[in-house]
């Protein structure tokens, strides 16, 4: 029976170029997005090119419920899903009391309860097999909380300490799940005010590319966790030497416009 690793976010960014870099690689995929025209795009091109087997399923995973019925589209097409890649996200940047409600409970529920929810249901379902690999995407921010991306921030910390638990709890079970933490990447996910701040100014965005790379190796053959750049290394690991006060000055500084 054909192994598949699921991708979420696979149209673009992270997710896009991990897809070609696991077709290289002779990985058969199911891409999940929104997007069906780009999924089909995609699609075409790794069969042509890579000769391998890709499913897409389109799915807008900021309504939880569509969680569940991508798993339940998996099991219908009788696909095994070996490998788990939990990419799709999004964030939005401004102070909290005007940001939009709407938008930032939408984020919640993607960026934390379908993920949460795939989680639950591969994972369930690799343990009884007794292999598997899952892969959840967190952030720089996971050790960074910045103002102004306040529930991003928080989305991405839960997303890190949910994968490191669960990594623990699932040890000798032969499932390994690790999280991927980028810095900046050169995506569509920053609006043209996000790339005004300081952050971004000071700590050039990669591309996405090279953070696939990692995501890649992360996925196929590592455990824990891993930060994406020395630079985001050693910013992640500044917490640990400030006191809060001035790292939250810091921070604000960063997430801030000159």
């Amino acid at each position: 029976m054909k192994e598949y690793i699921l991708i979420t976010g696979a149209s673009s960014g992270i997710g896009y170029q991990m897809a070609i870099q696991l077709a290289e690689k002779d990985k058969n995929l199911i891409l999940v997005a929104r997007s069906e025209e780009k999924l089909r795009k995609l699609q075409e091109e790794l069969i042509n090119f890579y000769k391998i087997s890709v499913y897409y399923i389109v799915k807008d995973l900021s309504v939880v419920d569509n969680a569940i019925e991508l798993y339940g589209e998996v099991l219908e097409r009788n696909l095994l899903v070996t490998g788990l890649v939990n990419n799709a996200g999004v964030g939005t940047y401004g102070e909290f009391i005007e940001t939009s409600l709407e938008e930032e409970l939408k984020m919640i529920d993607l960026n934390i309860s379908s993920l949460v929810v795939l989680n639950k249901l591969f994972a369930t379902e690799m343990v009884a097999r007794g292999s598997g690999r899952i892969m959840n995407v967190a952030s720089l921010m996971a050790f960074l909380p910045f103002p102004y991306y306040s529930v991003y921030s928080a989305t991405k910390s839960f997303v890190l300490a949910f994968t490191e638990t669960l990594a623990f709890e699932l040890g000798g079970t032969g499932v390994v799940v690790t999280a991927l933490c980028p810095g900046p990447i050169d995506t569509g996910f920053y609006t043209e005010t996000m790339l005004k701040a300081n952050m971004v100014r000071t700590n050039k965005p990669v591309h996405p590319e090279v953070v696939a790379e990692e995501g890649v190796k992360l996925l196929l053959y590592g455990k824990g966790k891993k930060i994406v750049g020395s630079m985001n290394w050693l910013l992640s690991n500044l917490p640990r030497l400030m006191p809060d006060f001035l790292m939250m000055k810091i921070k604000k500084y960063l997430a801030g416009q000159s």
